[in-house]
C-alpha cells in the first residue's frame, strides 16, 4: 500500500507502510522460527530438558554464582518464570541453590552441578549439527555481521526501553 493524501502515515516511511514491512517484524519472525526449531530438535533427540532450561544452564556456565534476579535479566524472563526454570533444573539435579548475601540482602545463588555441565555438553553435541546447517549456508563473516548488528540494535533498544525484571 502506498501512502497518499488520504492515508495517514502510521510512523513508517513510504517503503514501510506496515509493521510487517519492518526489521522488527523480521526479527520477530526469525525468533519464532528459532524457537520452533529448538523445540523440534529438543523433542527429536529427547534432550530431557527444554530449550529454556538449556539456555539457563548455558548462562550459568558462562556466569557462575549468579543470583536469580541477575539470571532473569540475562535470559530475559521475569523472576517468577526464572524461578520455575530453576526449580525444574534443581529437581533434575542440574543445579543447586545456596543462600548468600548481596548488597546486604539475602539472595539465592544458582550453581550448576557436574550433572548439569554434562547435560549442557550432551545437548550441545546433539544440537550442533542443526547449528552447522546454518553455517554451511551462511558464511561466518555474514553471521558475525548479523550478530553484531543485532547486538547493536539490542543495545539501542535497551537504552530506549525500561525493562523491569
Amino acid at each position: 500500500m502506498l501512502l497518499n493524501k488520504h492515508t495517514p502515515n502510521r510512523g513508517f516511511t513510504k517503503l514501510q507502510n506496515h509493521f510487517t514491512d519492518t526489521v522488527f517484524y523480521q526479527i520477530e519472525l526469525t525468533a519464532k522460527y528459532c524457537k520452533l526449531l529448538g523445540q523440534q530438535v529438543f523433542e527429536k533427540y529427547g534432550a530431557g530438558i527444554t530449550p529454556e532450561e538449556f539456555s539457563t544452564l548455558d548462562t550459568l556456565i558462562c556466569n557462575p554464582n549468579i543470583c536469580q534476579r541477575d539470571l532473569a535479566k540475562l535470559i530475559l524472563k521475569d523472576r517468577a518464570n526464572t524461578g520455575k526454570i530453576l526449580d525444574s533444573l534443581e529437581r533434575k539435579g542440574f543445579i543447586t541453590r545456596k543462600l548468600s548475601i548481596k548488597n546486604n540482602r539475602p539472595v539465592k545463588i544458582a550453581e550448576i552441578t557436574e550433572a548439569g555441565v554434562r547435560k549442557a555438553e550432551e545437548v550441545t553435541e546433539k544440537i550442533k549439527p542443526h547449528l552447522m546447517l546454518v553455517r554451511e549456508r551462511i558464511n561466518n563473516s555474514d553471521l558475525a555481521k548479523v550478530s553484531g548488528l543485532l547486538k547493536e540494535l539490542r543495545d539501542v533498544l535497551n537504552e530506549t526501553l525500561e525493562i523491569q525484571i
